[in-house]
């Protein structure tokens, strides 16, 4: 088996790239990816158990449980970031600390099946909220304090689409490594 490189197991599917234009097309995808991945990582995790969860997908990287939790607290300020946008002029978000977040004691002990159960109702809501939004409302933005850098609700989308796939891979990259693939 060939070892892969730490940036590979970093960043299995690449990097981020906003495209120069989005299309009809790959915006719907783009939700369709979001609408998918609560289902898409509970087949990866369900059957896992407490030792599985506890391994780290890459070394001196997050555990897959802290990937799960990382998932659902990451979308959700996603969620809120949306919110702000529609209602507000341009604001500036707060930033959080996921290094941090991932070291609190629910990431590192609590039952995965909270995230998924959580993944599941925030889709369900973002998803319907995305599939109502204007090409005008795509276009609002808010403020990352970290540079203070403007991003489209659109760029948004595409950017929570490959982060769940990203994550995704890390999943499954650590099961295929392991030989964890169920049947």
């Amino acid at each position: 088996m060939e070892e892969n490189t730490l940036e590979e197991l970093k960043y299995p599917i690449g990097h981020f790239v906003f495209p120069e234009m989005v299309s009809d097309v790959t915006l719907s995808d783009w939700i369709s990816e979001l609408e998918a991945l609560p289902t898409r990582l509970e087949d990866l995790v369900v059957n896992l158990g407490d030792q599985q969860l506890n391994t780290p997908y890459r070394p001196g990287g997050w555990t897959i449980r802290q990937v799960v939790h990382h998932i659902a607290d990451s979308h959700h300020n996603s969620y809120i970031r949306f919110k702000w946008a529609l209602t507000e002029d341009k604001p500036i978000i707060k930033a959080y600390d996921e290094k941090e977040w991932s070291k609190l004691f629910d990431a590192n002990n609590a039952p995965i099946v909270l995230s998924l159960n959580y993944l599941k109702a925030l889709h369900a809501k973002l998803v319907y909220l995305l599939k109502g939004l204007s090409k005008e409302d795509l276009q609002r933005v808010y403020i990352h304090p970290d540079g203070n850098v403007a991003v489209s609700l659109l760029e948004n989308i595409g950017k929570y689409a490959w982060h769940g796939n990203h994550h995704l891979a890390h999943i499954e990259g650590i099961l295929d490594r392991k030989g964890w693939n169920c049947p």
